[in-house]
Order: structure tokens, then C-alpha cells, then sequence
């Protein structure tokens, strides 16, 4: 069985920043792809990222969410079994539940529905 639990969210400012982390146990975690996701206060959950390197770097193939491109990075660290969101110049709109999920897909559209295995989700809240 895969386990997926995230840290790192919290209260923070406008403009401010966090580094998110999903932590991953299981059989074969580097067969893993992993994805990061939100849902905002009565709201649909939306695809953030998805698609990082198995070697932690960024590609053609790895995805943002418009509203947060720019400003947002996923990266990995197979030493430490983790998946990081680091979370820069935060904006009100960016509160929610951040969730971290796991796919044996490759190059995947950044949709849940292409996901099997999900964390219980952090709270991220971004308030002044």
C-alpha cells in the first residue's frame, strides 16, 4: 500500500510563502508519479501541478495551473521519499486544502480522476 501525508501548511500574509511536503511510504515509490491539488472553501478541487521529473527537475510535461504559474514550483527528492510545493508571493485566493496524489501514469492530465492514491489534505490559508 502507498501512503501519501503532507505538511507544511499553515496561517500566512499576503505575499508570503510556504513549502509543502508529501511524504510517501510504500512498495516501489519511485514507480510514483505525483501530483499536488486544492479545493477552495465551496469550491471544485483543481489540479495544481502535476508531472515532475522522476529526477526532481521540471520539463515540457510539467504542469501549473494558470493562476499560479510563475510563482509555485514542484520539485522531488527520492532520497527522502517527498514531493515539495514551495509556494511563493501567496494570494488570498490560493486558501484551501492542498492535497498531494499518486499515480503510476506517466505524463499525466493534471485531473484527479487520473490519481489513485491521495493524502488527508493541509490547510492553506493566506490572510492578512
Amino acid at each position: 500500500q502507498l501512503q501519501l501525508v503532507e505538511s507544511g501548511g499553515g496561517l500566512v500574509q499576503p505575499g508570503g510563502s510556504l513549502r509543502l511536503s508529501c511524504a510517501a511510504s510504500g512498495f516501489t515509490w519511485d514507480s510514483y508519479n505525483i501530483g499536488w491539488f486544492r479545493q477552495a472553501p465551496g469550491k471544485e478541487r483543481e489540479g495544481i501541478s502535476c508531472n515532475v521529473r522522476s529526477d526532481g527537475r521540471n520539463d515540457g510535461s510539467t504542469y501549473y495551473l494558470a493562476s499560479v504559474k510563475g510563482r509555485f514550483t514542484i520539485s522531488r527528492d527520492n532520497a527522502k521519499n517527498t514531493v515539495y510545493l514551495q509556494m511563493n508571493s501567496l494570494k488570498p485566493e490560493d486558501t484551501g486544502v492542498y492535497y498531494c496524489a499518486a499515480t503510476m501514469g506517466k505524463d499525466v492530465y493534471c485531473s484527479g480522476y487520473n490519481y489513485d492514491y491521495w493524502g488527508q489534505g493541509t490547510q492553506v490559508t493566506v490572510s492578512s
